[in-house]
């Protein structure tokens, strides 16, 4: 086991920046989560991707914004710039649950809990950081201001929100993954130079000069009066966030402009390897000794091996954050990060996950790579697969055989999504076919920990394709081959399938018709969830707005606390306290069939 010292983290007091003999910092991260130093959590990976340039870096997690802001002043004045991030998550998301009531719990903090950051940190912190330092510039970064680049809606203030660049006063907004942004940023800064030009940033200007092919957004204040115009700016939000090479967006806002600068082309492998190599302890701080982080114990024994997912989902922000385009590790680079975890002292042998924002996407991509240059569809698999692209399961196999046969593996399990779409895909390749079944069986007899866990969302066809997701009958053809390798291998292992209620498009009868379907498969679900609309989905805009962005067509949502209420109680039809009002609301919408098809027909 390796010993580490106080300054194998990047320094969080002004205590640990004279350990290191440092007599001013060029960066000082402020972030909304407990600092944790591994490649799954943001603020630590931008600390070290910058320090690597360099750079003299600190990190202060969850400063306290309610005292004398002690917190925000103790390293002083940064050289260059604050960076600022409310966390892994969105900070409502994070603190709120579907129904608007406050979580008992924050995974991202030490013992959970729940105080230790506002609502809208990307807000709060940049707002004290200006008063205390008008002249140094702050950055902001993570999921909540990349999600929030432009005009969203938000669903806790139930209103129409502008870019938060607006709302916090920052000087710059970093969007998605942002290890290349950040550096050319600094580089610039270090010589002077304008940042204007930086890729992958937004930033607010009062005189902004449109260029051809720029995209021109209806401004927020259009928004705020036609709900359909601001349906259709997310078409083309969504269209440049998957695009190989996109156009720059312009969006007004209380006479200034939000400018979005196109992102960088999807990071090689040797780039992304470099963002994984960096060293790491892989350990909470040391300030945190005897307390447990629960997000930490989630991801400790896990390994992520890609990013993107180009399966487009309308509920989902990970292609808005990371693009569709699959950006996998090397081999060598996977492996180095399962030996330092398999000299973790806690670690038994077992990883948790081995996998990423998809299971089974590992190297795939477009076969003809111009195609995909031109492309501008948001989901590789919606409405079908791709002709173009490449579904080969045998890298992933490979990578697989490779870490199993590691001294100290016992298993590696699967534990993020697998998409059964994939695997049941007929290619005009045999051999790639060959592959999704040998995989499939694979998977199933040896990477699952009982349990597997799949993201059907729904049975009605009809809500299946706004969701764009594959038909219900694949997931029963996809059961049929789990039950048949279980029976056939003498394995006692059950399939746990994911589901959505109150999804735009899903009115109740489609929830009870849900119950019925679950109920003829022996599902008793408790892997389920009500939608929670978060900011720049197609589904948030859908549900917000009551048209869809792609057709402008209406589109019909359940809002209020009853409509939701009386969709979510259809997945616990087993529950006697249930059934007398899920019994009420079928009658009361004229389906005595389906109440027949769950109870049984009175005698």
């Amino acid at each position: 086991m390796k010993e580490y010292r106080l300054t194998d983290w990047l320094p969080t007091t002004k205590k640990e920046v004279e350990l290191r003999k440092w007599e001013e910092l060029d960066v000082i991260i402020f972030s909304g989560d407990a600092y944790i130093d591994h490649p799954s959590f943001g603020a630590a990976v931008i600390g070290r991707i910058l320090e690597a340039e360099g750079l003299r870096v600190a990190i202060v997690p969850q400063p306290n914004w309610r005292d004398d802001l002690r917190d925000f002043k103790k390293l002083g004045r940064p050289r260059l710039f604050f960076g600022v991030s409310a966390g892994c998550m969105d900070s409502m998301v994070n603190k709120y649950t579907a129904n608007k009531r406050l979580r008992s719990d924050d995974a991202y903090t030490p013992d959970a809990r729940p105080d230790m950051r506002p609502e809208y940190p990307s807000i709060v912190y940049t707002q004290i950081l200006k008063k205390l330092f008008p002249d140094v510039p702050v950055v902001l970064g993570g999921i909540e201001a990349s999600m929030r680049r432009l005009t969203h809606y938000d669903y806790w203030q139930d209103r129409v929100r502008p870019s938060i660049l607006t709302d916090s006063g920052a000087d710059l907004l970093v969007y998605g993954m942002g290890e290349k942004p950040i550096v050319e940023l600094a580089h610039r800064m270090l010589r002077g130079e304008s940042l204007e030009e930086v890729p992958q940033i937004a930033y607010l200007s009062s005189k902004v000069t449109p260029q051809e092919g720029d995209i021109i957004l209806f401004s927020h204040e259009e928004c705020l009066k036609d709900k359909k115009k601001e349906a259709a700016n997310f078409r083309h939000i969504e269209e440049e966030s998957n695009k190989y090479a996109a156009s720059r967006i312009l969006q007004a806002v209380d006479r200034r402009t939000v400018v979005v600068n196109p992102p960088y082309p999807p990071m090689t492998t040797e780039e992304l390897d470099h963002s994984f190599d960096l060293p790491y302890t892989r350990l909470p701080h040391p300030k945190y000794k005897g307390k447990r982080i629960p997000a930490y114990d989630m991801i400790k024994h896990s390994v992520n091996i890609h990013r993107g997912c180009f399966g487009g989902c309308a509920f989902c922000t990970i292609s808005a954050h990371q693009g569709k385009f699959i950006v996998s590790r090397s081999k060598e680079s996977i492996i180095k990060e399962v030996k330092a975890i398999t000299e973790l002292p806690d670690f038994k042998g077992y990883l948790s996950d081995l996998g990423g924002p998809s299971a089974n996407m590992y190297r795939m991509g477009g076969t003809n790579q111009e195609l995909c240059r031109k492309c501008k569809r948001p989901s590789c698999i919606y409405p079908k697969i791709c002709p173009n692209l490449n579904t080969d399961h045998r890298p992933l196999m490979e990578l697989y055989h490779m870490v199993d046969s590691l001294p100290g593996i016992k298993k590696s399990f699967i534990g993020s999504g697998v998409r059964y779409d994939l695997l049941l895909h007929e290619s005009k390749d045999s051999k790639i076919n060959q592959s999704a079944r040998e995989y499939t069986r694979e998977l199933i007899t040896r990477h699952v920990s009982g349990r597997l866990k799949v993201a059907p969302e729904h049975t009605s066809n009809r809500v299946l394709s706004m969701m764009r997701k594959p038909p219900f009958a694949q997931f029963g053809a996809f059961k049929k081959i789990f039950d048949n390798i279980n029976r056939e291998e003498g394995l006692r292992q059950q399939i746990i399938p994911y589901f959505i209620s109150s999804h735009p498009g899903c009115k109740e009868e489609d929830m009870a018709e849900l119950a019925v379907i679950t109920k003829r498969l022996d599902f008793h679900l408790e892997q389920v969830q009500d939608f929670t609309p978060t900011p720049m989905t197609v589904s948030t805009e859908a549900w917000y707005t009551g048209f869809h962005p792609y057709t402008l067509e209406p589109v019909f949502s359940a809002k209020t606390q009853r409509e939701k209420l009386a969709q979510r109680q259809f997945f616990f039809w087993y529950k006697p306290e249930e059934r007398r009002n899920i019994i009420g609301e079928l009658r009361r919408i004229g389906r005595q069939d389906l109440i027949d098809k769950l109870y049984g027909k009175k005698k």
